[in-house]
């Protein structure tokens, strides 16, 4: 497991490279990859891998990646599936079923939003990075799903994700096209 954050970014690298020859090839050279944290440092240091594992996933189906490019769109598609799964893979080594059930709930939840060209997937990301299994994100999401209002995911961000909410908001930002 890693111990610090620039072994997060070489492990998502080295084990995607390792799984695929295609991930391979689509890992940016060494001196052009990224290693900004978005949503980890909301949560805890023992989930940092697998939330930015399937951040980059997030990034490579929506925004810009931080090590990957990927030559076409259908690459691209079956690498950010790889990412989730493997990050939610990570998430169960170290947490618990509830954080991995609130992970399953924010890609699909954001796959929505995309799809809907809605807004709320940043708060959506930094609530459920702060509450990671605790079981406090389920009607706020439901807030967001069925009536598009982001307000109850942000207020739940405010209250539980730190001094590094606004540094994480504006970096999702930076990332998104």
């Amino acid at each position: 497991m890693p111990t610090s954050t620039t072994d997060v970014w070489a492990t998502i690298a080295s084990e995607a490279g390792r799984e695929s020859r295609l991930w391979n090839e689509a890992l940016r050279p060494e001196n052009e990859r990224e290693s900004e944290p978005v949503f980890s440092p909301l949560g805890e240091e023992r989930c940092a891998l697998g939330l930015e594992t399937i951040y980059e996933g997030y990034l490579v189906h929506y925004g810009h990646p931080r090590l990957f490019v990927s030559a076409d769109a259908d690459t691209a598609l079956l690498l950010g599936d790889y990412l989730y799964a493997h990050g939610l893979v990570r998430i169960a080594e170290v947490g618990s079923v509830e954080a991995v059930a609130d992970l399953a709930e924010l890609i699909s939840l954001c796959a929505q939003l995309r799809a809907d060209s809605a807004p709320g997937d940043a708060v959506a990301w930094a609530a459920s990075a702060a509450l990671l299994g605790a079981g406090e994100l389920d009607e706020a999401r439901l807030a967001l799903r069925e009536r598009g209002d982001a307000s109850p995911l942000a207020a739940l961000a405010e209250a539980h994700a730190g001094d590094g909410l606004e540094l994480a908001l504006a970096a999702h930002d930076r990332r998104l096209r």
